[in-house]
């Protein structure tokens, strides 16, 4: 699943050689009670509590222990673990933001492909499976989980207030393009100034970045081309004039400040892949039940998120490791995850199914889930990342909440944000 939020912390190093003795290669050769003992790394909720005990009671001889860390410590650790040669996971989820760049510590990793995963290439979503596999398809570094096809969440009651429209058709109808976006909110700023349009600019500014084949790195020869992408200098601007007009709560995204504006009521709109309704609805609150509801976002498709499922050399029993992998990543269990979290899959056969797209959310006024962002799945084509995306990203991140704080004008800030990009990617 996926969480890249629009930054990742650098920092959490130390945690990661804070690994018992028992964790040290990966996993137990065995206990003494002749079980094989594997274990998951993952961040925030994959839906796999019951699935591991399921998994469990029908393979009496395997006992499996998830790793549970927050997003921003998860990829550090693992690098960490990496170069080590200790302390990683039997399997290690990998979010699709730093996918490339694992994908240039193979070598650290076990090629599925030799335990069989080429035989299941045709499960997914032929983009969502090629960006788990390199050396053009022979080796397989990951099992895809999630993927994190986009709409929009607003909230139907301060529409209201607004004079907007509320019906979910009616409002996506607002907005085809991120230019008709930008139009409302300021329609809605004049009619409601006390109450902001969207969260975050930052949010915007991916979700645009995310309709895109390329953004920060050319799909070519991963070079940079953010100083001559013109979608890039074009999102920016776009998202950042909403923070020059003060329509932002400028809140770092999916943050306590995040939840605490989500228990006031004090935003309307946030750019939402399937994932972030567990998040929007645990921050909201019962009290907010009803009055979130989903609409089709602006523009073409577009991906936030998704993770794969890895298995490090590290690994003691890496056959057993990809084994439960592959389980965990079917079709059935995607489905089962979806129903349990809004994980939306991202294999085909489950994500079209009819227990899928017959799906309503009921605390987003039965909004029809499963068809609104199995509609979006279809039409997305995913955005190329970098090796060094990682490096990048969180100097535009920056840079407009220094627009949104008012530190910074947009021209300014977007100038700063390529000379300290060039200077990363050096």
């Amino acid at each position: 699943m996926s969480r890249t939020l629009v930054g990742r912390a650098a920092a959490a190093v130390v945690a990661a050689l804070a690994v018992t003795s028992v964790a040290a290669c990966g996993g137990e050769a065995g206990g003494s009670d002749g079980k094989i003992k594997l274990s998951i790394g993952v961040f925030s909720d994959f839906g796999y509590d019951a699935l591991v005990k399921e998994y469990q009671a029908a393979h009496p001889n395997i006992e499996v222990e998830q790793r549970k860390v927050k997003m921003e410590q998860h990829h550090t650790q693992l690098a960490t673990q990496l170069a080590g040669g200790r302390g990683a996971a039997d399997i290690v989820a990998i979010e699709e933001g730093n996918v490339a760049q694992f994908r240039q510590s193979k070598d650290k990793f076990v090629n599925l492909a030799d335990h069989g995963a080429k035989d299941l290439e045709n499960q997914w979503a032929a983009w969502k499976w090629s960006q788990g596999t390199t050396d053009n398809g022979n080796f397989v570094l990951g099992l895809g989980t999630d993927m994190g096809s986009l709409a929009l969440c607003y909230r139907r009651d301060l529409f209201e207030a607004a004079g907007l429209p509320v019906d979910r058709v009616e409002v996506g109808k607002l907005w085809p393009t991120w230019q008709d976006y930008v139009a409302t909110a300021q329609t809605f700023t004049e009619q409601t100034p006390d109450v902001k349009f969207v969260d975050t600019a930052l949010n915007v500014y991916k979700a645009i970045l995310d309709q895109t084949e390329e953004a920060y790195f050319a799909k070519a020869d991963d070079s940079y081309i953010a100083d001559r992408n013109t979608k890039v200098g074009d999102a920016f601007t776009l998202a950042a004039s909403l923070g020059e007009k003060r329509q932002t709560g400028a809140l770092p995204p999916f943050s306590p400040e995040w939840n605490v504006a989500l228990k006031q009521a004090s935003f309307a709109t946030t750019t939402c892949p399937a994932w972030a309704l567990a998040l929007i609805k645990a921050g909201a609150g019962d009290e907010a039940a009803g009055k979130w509801d989903v609409a089709d976002a602006p523009g073409p498709g577009g991906n936030w998120g998704g993770s794969f499922l890895a298995v490090p050399k590290q690994s003691a029993h890496p056959q057993e490791a990809y084994e439960l992998a592959k389980w965990l990543t079917a079709p059935e269990q995607q489905k089962r995850i979806f129903k349990e979290t809004g994980n939306l899959p991202s294999e085909p056969v489950a994500y079209k199914d009819p227990e899928v797209t017959a799906t309503v959310n009921t605390y987003f006024n039965n909004a029809p889930v499963g068809q609104i962002f199995g509609t979006s799945a279809e039409n997305l084509q995913p955005t190329y990342r970098g090796t060094k995306d990682s490096k990048v990203t969180p100097v535009f991140s920056s840079a407009l909440s220094r627009v949104e704080q008012g530190k910074q004008n947009t021209s300014e800030a977007f100038a700063q944000a390529l000379k300290e990009a060039q200077d990363a990617v050096k």
